[in-house]
């Protein structure tokens, strides 16, 4: 629950969402588009990393156009920091994060745990927990593992979900959520 109370996702936060037209460029990726619509076609990413100690504010899209420098900019961001290697973050999966935090009606931004892995810091991941998927999307430039501050897992995964573009993979035991562009599907608890 919320500070005041509610679930996070609100009535009316949904209705604003959608109440501007769906972009139908590609299909599968339809409903995640469709809630950043609206508000001046801006889309805005919110994230921090408590393992550099860097932040991020950067409208990364605006009326129809991806920004060359802020993708820059949150490839960077979202680097291995183990080895500070670095590739393009898929723009599929920062806009699954942009339109799930939107529906959380929050200001706060998302915690990033895990971005890019590298293959190195991936099979390292892999040979400590059997939850390390062998070809992670993770590798690819399109998945993070993300926390919010007064949102639940539960929260983060039903916004994720209901964008219903990629993977959402909820892990409770250690309070983080896992978007990627890949696939549409659930698991965890």
């Amino acid at each position: 629950m919320g500070k005041d109370g509610n679930s996070g996702i609100t009535r009316r936060g949904v209705l604003r969402a959608f109440a501007a037209t769906a972009v139908a460029a590609v299909p599968t990726y339809a409903n995640a588009f469709g809630f950043l619509r609206g508000g001046g076609d801006i889309r805005r990413i919110k994230m921090y990393s408590t393992r550099t100690g860097e932040s991020i504010d950067t409208i990364y899209w605006i009326e129809g156009e991806y920004i060359k420098e802020a993708l820059a900019e949150i490839s960077y961001f979202m680097r291995d920091w183990r080895s500070d290697a670095r590739i393009g973050i898929d723009t599929r999966a920062i806009d699954i994060w942009a339109a799930s935090h939107r529906l959380l009606d929050t200001d706060d931004p998302y915690m990033m745990l895990s971005g890019y892995r590298s293959p190195e810091t991936n099979a390292m991941l892999r040979s400590r927990s059997r939850s390390v998927a062998r070809n992670s999307l993770h590798m690819k430039g399109q998945a993070a593992d993300l926390r919010l501050d007064g949102r639940s897992v539960r929260q983060m995964a039903a916004a994720a979900a209901s964008c219903n573009a990629g993977g959402v993979g909820k892990y409770s035991r250690s309070n983080f959520v896992h978007m990627d562009c890949g696939q549409v599907r659930i698991w965890g608890r």
